[in-house]
């Protein structure tokens, strides 16, 4: 009985940590994007609303939160967690981007270019 628990617990706990860690289809995209144009990256998609990339860009500091374009509105909003640390950031840069083209464009607002 208590190995069928335990069986059960890892099932669980397996799929919320794989559906934690899913990625916009668009992310890597966009992660070519922003390294082309000059940007280091870093991807630090861990859940609990910490928006998914981690970008320095000529002495500025933005976290990009991506989100798949393609998909209805409906599924691209933010999730209670990431409405949280949107509403509580007290740091530099944040934003939402679609698209290569978006996130490239914020790169360039965030400069000044």
């Amino acid at each position: 009985m208590s190995i069928a628990f335990g069986n059960i617990f890892f099932i669980c706990y397996f799929q919320a940590v794989r559906r934690a860690n899913r990625i916009d289809a668009n992310q890597n995209d966009i992660v070519e994007a922003l390294r082309e144009a000059g940007a280091f990256v870093r991807i630090v998609s861990q859940g609990d609303g910490l928006p998914d990339l981690l970008v320095g860009y000529r002495g500025e500091t933005l976290l990009m939160e991506v989100k798949d374009g393609d998909k209805p509105p409906s599924k691209r909003s933010l999730t209670d967690a990431e409405a949280d640390f949107f509403t509580n950031w007290t740091g530099g840069r944040l934003a939402v981007v679609k698209s290569p083209v978006e996130a490239v464009a914020m790169l360039n607002q965030t400069h000044g270019d």
